[in-house]
């Protein structure tokens, strides 16, 4: 089984007509996801927003969930600057109150329930930027010479509550309550 890329093909044509079709499957893909009816998210359908060919998508990204990893890749790719508040609560906390604002963007949203519901295809590439975000802080604080918790324990802590609230609940993950999740991995 071919490993699942986020980023378009290698045999893919840089720039030019290129760059153009990647846009605008990727704006089709925004569009359908803001649409009420997100069943519809199909290459055809895609394709037919794009106002390109079916087969162009199909060769490009191979399935909706490569597909969604691509735009997933594109989102989330440095939207959510590292603090540096000059302490690990600080930090955390702040990083915390800045990914519950950004799930709670209906946009960020629907591309994140889409790729949980291709069968988390694409899940690595929503986890994959803030876990490096997060590893970032603690070695920061390491680097400081303090004590960190383990990474393990810290996604368990901050991420898994973050992204579980906003997908699989209807209560919005607030900056407030995001914050609290730094109190657990971080008793006083």
């Amino acid at each position: 089984m071919p490993a699942t890329t986020s980023s378009p093909r290698a045999d893919s044509r840089p720039g030019g007509r290129s760059a153009r079709v990647r846009a605008a499957v990727h704006q089709a893909v925004k569009e359908l996801l803001a649409d009420e009816a997100k069943d519809v998210l199909t290459i055809p359908v895609i394709a037919a927003r794009a106002g390109v060919h079916a087969t162009t998508v199909y060769r490009r990204w191979g399935s909706v969930g490569e597909l969604l990893a691509d735009v997933a890749t594109s989102r989330f790719s440095g939207d959510i600057v590292v603090p540096d508040t000059g302490s690990l609560r600080g930090d955390l906390e702040r990083f915390a109150s800045d990914l519950a604002k950004d799930l709670s963007d209906p946009d960020t949203l629907a591309l994140v329930r889409a790729i949980v519901g291709t069968g988390g295809e694409g899940a690595g590439v929503c986890r994959a930027e803030r876990q490096q975000q997060l590893e970032a802080i603690l070695e920061r604080e390491q680097a400081r010479g303090n004590q960190t918790p383990p990474v393990e324990r810290a996604t368990d802590a901050v991420l898994a509550p973050l992204y579980y609230r906003a997908v699989f609940t209807d209560q919005a993950p607030t900056p407030e309550w995001a914050r609290t999740l730094v109190s657990h991995l971080l008793p006083d």
